[in-house]
């Protein structure tokens, strides 16, 4: 889903003269559209859009920064509220920080996408548009100021092999009662847990696997009314991380380092039985990481369902008139439109650039019902049978903009619990003082 980048590069796509086009173009000659985002995916999108579409040709400068040590954000703030010829016109926020522009301290430069002409409570019921990537675009007056393209609700991807050699079967929907996939409870899998953990196999690589899932599960965000608020759910995984160390149920790594990567080929302390995440996670991690696993996995439903990850699109409220028109076309095409020239479904079924590339998750039922959603990695494998209703089961009204600085916070003190540095209130307490330290947030 990320590829990281380390350097900003500015790009300009030379095109044509703008002389209008079928699908919303200004028709008053040149329009450059700015365009900022901290990946070359979007960019990417639009630089197909402009190559199929010559009849449309936009000129768009492309500015692409990465999210690593945080440059993105501060940049891209200034260059909004600098505003001028040189301002974003359209412009991309991830999960961790999109609540700050939908919702939060940066909304006011966001434009509701009905303010750039788009139909856009039928064009969401048209499109059948995850729920949750809705209500996470959704300024708090109910208006859509950004969307999606990808999904990035979440399954338990697992080994088949290590399935059939504890279980007896690899079958997702025997494997999916097994660990009480969409049971909303954690018994069946802390059950499974414990049989694997009997036959020499962890069940996850370690606490991060299962974090998301407690994250989505909370009834409410860590801010409630100004002040600093632990859902009960979200407590529950101090407890689950202590249970997962103490019972031996994974190989205690941290997401994201070269322990977890090495569960993914089966090189790790004891052997991985899955991991929990969206499609991103197969294609872009797993996938690549798996060895000589490639092949052995499928999916089922989590117990809890989550979302992980995505990227949203966003219009500049002071962008110029003229250029509306020509934004709505690129918004339209990436987040809406669900035919087979749509950017959704070319996405969902790896043909952006060609046959033969990398299938995912897209925002729209409608295309993905119609997609084929097998990948070799599961063993041919339709993932989009347990993909699509996970996105249903997702949940996006519990967040808030400052869960990435949070998050990581209770991560830490949780691991400190876990690996038994400090006692349980120790480790709150030392949470709470920290969100108040860095946020301000009691």
């Amino acid at each position: 889903m990320k590829k990281i980048l380390t350097v900003l590069c500015a790009l300009t796509v030379a095109a044509a003269l703008f002389t209008g086009c079928s699908k919303g173009g200004a028709g008053k000659g040149p329009v450059t559209i700015n365009l900022w985002s901290f990946t070359d995916e979007i960019p990417g999108m639009v630089e197909k859009y402009i190559a199929d579409h010559p009849d449309c040709g936009f000129t768009v400068n492309k500015t692409i920064i990465a999210t690593t040590e945080g440059a993105y954000q501060p940049a891209l703030d200034q260059a909004l509220m600098a505003g001028g010829a040189d301002a974003p016109d359209m412009y991309a926020a991830e999960a961790a920080f999109i609540l700050k522009y939908s919702q939060g301290d940066m909304q006011q430069y966001a434009m509701p996408y009905k303010d750039l002409g788009i139909d856009i409570d039928n064009a969401i019921k048209a499109a059948e548009i995850a729920p949750y990537t809705v209500d996470i675009g959704s300024n708090t007056s109910g208006q859509v100021d950004a969307l999606g393209y990808q999904t990035t609700g979440g399954c338990f991807i697992y080994r088949r092999d290590l399935a059939k050699k504890v279980f007896g079967t690899d079958d997702p929907k025997a494997v999916n009662d097994i660990i009480g996939g969409g049971s909303n409870s954690w018994a069946k899998f802390n059950d499974a847990a414990a049989k694997l953990a009997a036959a020499g196999v962890a069940i996850v690589s370690g606490d991060g696997d299962i974090w998301h899932a407690y994250e989505n599960s909370s009834d409410k965000g860590w801010i409630v009314d100004g002040k600093l608020y632990i859902d009960p759910k979200r407590e529950a995984f101090i407890d689950a991380s202590k249970a997962l160390t103490d019972n031996g149920w994974s190989n205690q790594t941290q997401d994201w380092t070269d322990a977890w990567f090495a569960d993914m080929k089966d090189a790790g302390a004891k052997p991985c039985f899955g991991f929990f995440g969206p499609a991103w996670l197969i294609n872009y991690v797993l996938a690549g990481n798996s060895g000589d696993t490639y092949g052995k996995w499928a999916v089922c439903n989590s117990p809890i369902g989550f979302f992980w990850g995505g990227t949203w699109v966003l219009a500049n409220k002071n962008m110029p008139a003229a250029k509306k028109n020509a934004v709505k076309t690129l918004i339209e095409w990436i987040t809406l439109d669900y035919s087979n020239d749509g950017l959704l479904y070319k996405w969902a079924n790896g043909t952006l650039n060609g046959e033969g590339g990398t299938k995912d998750t897209v925002s729209s039922g409608v295309v993905m019902a119609k997609s084929n959603g097998e990948l070799e990695f599961l063993g041919g494998q339709n993932m989009f049978d347990y993909f699509v209703p996970a996105n249903k089961y997702a949940n996006g009204k519990n967040l808030t903009q400052y869960d990435e600085t949070i998050n990581s916070l209770w991560r830490e003190q949780v691991r400190a619990y876990a690996n038994g540095q400090k006692s349980r209130d120790a480790a709150i307490k030392d949470f709470k003082q920290n969100v108040a330290d860095k946020l301000g947030v009691e």
